[in-house]
């Protein structure tokens, strides 16, 4: 099998923390036979790569032959259908669907390709579509695992005498680090040794590290689709405290050491308190591998949905006219 990946998100040069997650999941698909090759439009770089996507697109189905299209995030998968040979598997990795112009985009598209995953029963209900399947991204659960506390805090130069929550992800107003850090201002009047680290534009192999080096996680975004940072802590077994977005919820449902917040500073602020005097690591780990949510199976998923549409191509061509 042979599938043409296209995506406006994969770590290059200037960004290698740029799409990781879809890095990850192309370079698993491969372990398991597929032929993957990747079309990366850069559109943080301009707008205007979009318009040479589709030049790329054609130029890459003329001259291989590939049997699907995986496109990643909405403007893709609006690519990947300006043609109609090859059958598409369209992925909306999160708040594209849930808000700003991007969800009317996302709900024209969907219901135009062969088969559309989403990250969570939100996106799911929003996109009300006979072709969707939900499927969260895998966790590489051998690169995030539990790693002594004291020994990450060295390599990292954090100190080793304070309680340290830690915010990892992009600075971007979606995520909220303004009311992160004004809870955090409050977590200090109880609790003087408690220090935020930010963790932003990092490699994804240091992300692990910064997990286990700290005491909890805190997210407080407006919107998520299945994120990965909470999923990647819960391999790592640290706490967490966020808000209830995307499948947060359902992830760390009764998982002590783990919190849903309101979006309030002050709520916020009382669940981060509750999680640095939690003092010890979760079951989080154990939780993540009972829900299957490590990238092994999640890939499997993944490539049953290669063989479903396959066969319904198979099927097509064998019809009658």
């Amino acid at each position: 099998m042979r599938v043409l990946a296209i995506t406006n998100m994969y770590p290059h040069e200037g960004n290698p923390s740029y799409g990781t997650f879809v890095k990850s999941q192309i370079d698993l698909i491969r372990e398991y036979g597929v032929e993957a090759d990747v079309l990366f439009i850069n559109g943080l770089q301009s707008k205007w790569r979009y318009l040479r996507g589709v030049y790329d697109l054609h130029r890459c189905i003329a001259r291989t032959h590939y049997d699907l299209i995986h496109a990643h995030y909405v403007f893709c998968g609006i690519i990947a259908r300006l043609q109609w040979k090859l059958p598409i598997l369209l992925t909306h990795h999160g708040v594209e669907v849930l808000f700003s112009y991007q969800a009317g985009l996302s709900k024209v598209i969907t219901p135009l390709v062969d088969r559309v995953i989403v990250r969570s029963r939100e996106m799911q209900d929003r996109l009300r579509s006979n072709n969707v399947s939900v499927i969260p991204s895998g966790i590489d659960m051998t690169l995030f695992r539990p790693m002594p506390k004291e020994l990450c805090r060295r390599q990292l130069g954090l100190p080793p005498d304070k309680r340290l929550v830690l915010f990892a992800g992009a600075l971007k107003s979606v995520k909220r680090i303004e009311l992160i850090r004004h809870a955090m201002a409050l977590v200090q009047r109880q609790e003087s040794d408690a220090e935020l680290v930010v963790a932003t534009q990092q490699p994804h192999d240091r992300i692990p590290v910064y997990m286990n080096a700290c005491d909890t996680l805190v997210l407080a975004s407006m919107a998520e689709g299945s994120p990965n940072v909470v999923k990647e802590a819960m391999a790592c077994d640290l706490p967490i405290v966020s808000t209830a977005v995307g499948d947060v919820a359902e992830l760390v449902g009764g998982v002590p050491g783990c919190y849903i917040s309101e979006s309030r500073p002050e709520d916020i602020a009382a669940n981060l308190v509750l999680a640095l005097r939690f003092g010890r690591r979760t079951r989080g780990r154990e939780r993540l591998l009972r829900l299957g949510l490590d990238s092994h199976t999640i890939a499997r998923r993944i490539l049953a949905i290669y063989e479903e549409m396959l066969q319904a191509k198979r099927q097509l061509l064998t019809e009658p006219s």
